[in-house]
């Protein structure tokens, strides 16, 4: 069976960066499972793994703009320090925001802080190793939920 549209994917993946860092993986873990083309995955995944079939093994090298996005000046700012109370804030803490968004601390000043609010992989191209682990239709139910049940899915 191949993935399409309103197919449960299991899939086992690493994703490392340009310099071979490994920033994710399954290892170790259950694999991902995911209802296939309800933008559940990054663009450039949901594309890469379409057509393919359980035990495909494939890498993937995704843009930018088919990842978590370029990076958006207009999303970093600086912020009085007194915005942060008493606390703490060092470079790389992340903070949530009044609009239920988060903010990762890039720099700390005297007087001020600034924080990015780009998700941390935004302008970062992605590497994917990807083994195809099951493919299956969707239930009825997972379709109208949104989300995968049972086993590496939701449970109600």
């Amino acid at each position: 069976m191949k993935i399409t549209k309103d197919k449960v994917v299991a899939i086992h993946y690493k994703l490392t960066n340009n310099e071979g860092e490994v920033l994710d993986s399954s290892e170790g873990r259950d694999p991902l499972v995911y209802i296939h083309g309800h933008g559940n995955l990054i663009i450039g995944m949901e594309e890469g793994v379409e057509g393919k079939v359980k035990g495909d093994k494939l890498t993937l090298t995704i843009a930018p703009e088919k990842g978590y996005g370029v990076k958006d000046a207009e999303l970093t700012q600086k912020v009085p320090r007194s915005a942060f109370g008493d606390q703490k804030v060092e470079k790389g803490m992340q903070f949530s925001t009044n609009q239920g968004g988060v903010v990762t601390v890039t720099e700390v000043g005297l007087n001020e802080i600034t924080v990015d609010a780009n998700h941390p992989l935004a302008g970062v191209e992605l590497n994917f190793a990807v083994e195809v682990v099951s493919v299956r239709d969707a239930t009825s139910d997972e379709l109208a939920h949104g989300h995968v049940h049972g086993p590496g899915g939701h449970h109600h």
